[in-house]
């Protein structure tokens, strides 16, 4: 068998001293995370956490620059997420649209909330994010580098 990480993104987004997280289903029980979802088959990280955030949230969002890269076993499943954290901001909202299921709302929280909270995160990952953006993390999302349309035949590529 062979063994592959979980690869999932997360949108860390602020707005008026707030940040945008998701109340959602896991395990059974309400908890609280950045919106955040797998990579899907072909997708690039950037389109994936974009439609992630609209999925989960109703909001369209922007990436500007990619939080950090996070690796988390879980500790009670054989599993390990390797979580893609962009920063960016939100640009158009769409209330009549129906969330992911499983998302029971999106909501607006001040890091003290999130902390208060701390006990419903989903993962240890909710916190590290919001600390490594208020410590100002920023990369650069020219550090990422999709080759997906490397794999089209080179005719394709010039006509394009």
């Amino acid at each position: 068998m062979i063994w592959k990480p979980n690869v999932v993104v997360a949108a860390i987004v602020e707005r008026d001293g707030k940040f945008l997280l998701v109340e959602e289903e896991a395990d059974g029980q309400l908890v609280l995370n950045q919106p955040a979802g797998h990579l899907d088959e072909g997708e690039s990280l950037l389109n994936a956490v974009v439609r992630e955030t609209l999925e989960e949230t109703a909001w369209h969002f922007e990436p500007e620059a990619l939080l950090g890269v996070y690796r988390w076993p879980h500790p009670a499943k054989p599993l390990t997420y390797l979580r893609f954290a962009f920063t960016g901001r939100v640009t158009r909202h769409e209330p009549e649209r129906r969330l992911d299921h499983g998302i029971a709302r999106a909501l607006w929280l001040t890091p003290e909330e999130i902390r208060a909270e701390r006990a419903r995160h989903r993962s240890p990952q909710v916190e590290r994010c919001l600390d490594d953006y208020l410590a100002g993390q920023r990369h650069s999302l020219d550090l990422l580098k999709d080759l997906g349309e490397l794999a089209a035949p080179a005719a394709s590529r010039r006509s394009g």
